[in-house]
């Protein structure tokens, strides 16, 4: 799919999609494959207690993180995505089928629900939270079509990151096998700045 360390020579890559495609799980192999550095924007952008850090704080932390020469982000929210965007080389996007994403997601949320499994800063979700007005599966129905029409006018944008688009899971793991074949990133093979 790309040539060169299997991303084709980037390292700042951010992993796009919808809501309940696997970002986050992606970025961390990704990461674990390639030696990049990841950040898991959940545990940038939310405090003890479901508490939203302040947006200019947010922002301050993304920047900080993309003025690096080396990064994984695993999303990029609405009132920041301009900054990685801005330095990216790379856009994983993960474009599946709502059935796949949504089915994904309910399975994650039951599972995290039933074992109150830490998800960020000690933050756990609940059967209340889940069927809330801030709840992650009524957030896929809000955002599932806006996201694919942003990923897809990524695709058309001249002069922008290249997008990888991956429209479904086992697109994804044949990317992941070639990755690992080309091996941890050789950071004495990059020169490139942007």
């Amino acid at each position: 799919m790309l040539g060169g360390n299997g991303l084709g020579g980037a390292r700042r890559v951010l992993v796009y999609g919808v809501t309940g495609s696997g970002k986050t799980t992606l970025a961390e192999r990704i990461s674990r494959i390639t030696s990049l550095p990841w950040y898991s924007v959940d545990e940038l952008t939310w405090e003890p207690g479901w508490v939203e850090v302040p947006l200019d704080e947010q922002r301050r932390r993304i920047a900080a993180i993309c003025a690096q020469p080396e990064w994984i982000l695993d999303t990029a929210y609405g009132r920041w995505r301009d900054i990685p965007f801005a330095r990216a080389e790379l856009i994983v996007a993960l474009d599946y089928p709502r059935l796949i994403s949504l089915q994904r997601l309910v399975r994650r949320t039951i599972s995290r629900c039933r074992k109150r499994s830490l998800i960020c800063n000690g933050n756990t979700e609940s059967l209340r939270r889940a069927v809330s007005r801030e709840s992650i599966v009524r957030w896929h129905f809000h955002s599932f079509r806006r996201k694919r029409n942003r990923i897809a006018g990524w695709m058309a944008q001249e002069g922008g990151p290249k997008v990888l688009r991956m429209t479904r899971p086992r697109q994804t793991e044949a990317w992941l096998e070639e990755l690992a074949l080309a091996g941890p990133v050789d950071r004495r093979r990059f020169t490139r700045k942007r």
